[in-house]
């Protein structure tokens, strides 16, 4: 008679990419208040080998800038479901209040990711190219030839509103801007950046 294996401690990698199962698991234990959790915890709540967070991140503080790469995605797949203002300055202040939104919709994690991420890591992250991105897309939505025309000054405006909003949660994430005052601190000092930037954007 064959022998029988006894069933797995460990559930089946199955459905979400493995990778996925480790970022969901590191936003569950943040929404706990878990913010100093281990490897070791990680993967017992993820239902992963002890190496696998190292396998596929490489560190904690990776996965704190994978984090950070979904909250980013999530801010601009929000933004482009809107119809954007005609004016560039009204577009960039809609970018923001969708992502100040999005920060206070989960404060605890997200809190906690920000200080992951103001903190050097053992290889750069990508917050200020994604930043950057989400508001390049918002000083030149679908307008290519515009783009390609004054791609280097949009880039830079969209740096200087990336450098004004990260300053802004830098601030809210320490406790000393409060939640009912993020959005509209956030939405005016990205107003201010765009107004006395010398770069025409389109709109």
């Amino acid at each position: 008679m064959p022998s029988r294996k006894p069933p797995s401690s460990k559930p089946a990698l199955r459905g979400a990419p493995v990778r996925q199962r480790v970022i969901d698991a590191a936003e569950r234990l943040l929404k706990d208040g878990k913010a100093e959790f281990s490897m070791r915890d990680l993967a017992s709540e993820a239902g992963v080998s002890f190496a696998t967070p190292f396998n596929q991140f490489g560190s904690k503080a990776a996965i704190m800038h994978a984090l950070a790469a979904r909250r980013i995605e999530l801010m601009a797949a929000r933004y482009r479901a809107q119809t954007p203002p005609a004016q560039a300055e009204d577009r960039v202040a809609l970018a923001v209040r969708i992502a100040a939104e999005g920060m206070l919709e989960e404060a605890v994690i997200n809190r906690a990711v920000m200080g992951w991420i103001g903190t050097a890591g053992p290889a750069p992250g990508a917050a200020l190219a994604g930043s950057t991105a989400l508001w390049l897309l918002a000083l030149a939505p679908g307008n290519a030839a515009s783009v390609e025309e004054t791609d280097a000054g949009l880039a830079m405006l969209a740096r200087r509103l990336a450098f004004g909003f990260r300053g802004t949660l830098s601030f809210w994430s320490a406790g000393e801007l409060a939640d009912e005052d993020l959005v509209q601190s956030a939405i005016d000092v990205a107003r201010t950046i765009v107004r006395g930037s010398s770069i025409r954007s389109p709109g």
